[in-house]
């Protein structure tokens, strides 16, 4: 499962747990059987990192309104990656793994100033 679909399948759970909101909107997605659903799109949630590569940062003194285990790659060891710049080769990409990440809702976060 990619990261994309966890994080659907959580905010979706979020949702009919009451700790996301509904936008208003709806989406037709495609489901694994090949028919189509209509469902309520949920206010999009992002890690710190991902707010801050938007422009917005979390305000202080926020907590996550969701934790949960998603995919996260490693780094390669320092030798692999030596060796691949030493045959000028790109560098080599390390292993995947799961890692807790914390998400954050767009009313937890402001735009970053100039």
């Amino acid at each position: 499962m990619t990261n994309a679909q966890i994080i659907f399948n959580e905010q979706q759970a979020l949702a009919e747990q009451g700790i996301l909101q509904y936008t208003g909107r709806q989406a037709e997605i495609e489901l694994e059987d090949g028919t189509k659903a209509v469902i309520k799109e949920v206010e999009e949630i992002h890690t710190f990192a991902r707010w801050k590569a938007l422009g917005r940062q979390v305000k202080k003194g926020e907590h996550a309104k969701a934790a949960f285990m998603i995919w996260k790659q490693g780094k390669a060891s320092k030798k692999a990656q030596e060796e691949a710049e030493k045959n000028g080769e790109d560098a080599p990409q390390g292993k995947m793994f799961m890692k807790k990440a914390f998400f954050f809702t767009i009313d937890q976060t402001e735009a970053i100033e100039a």
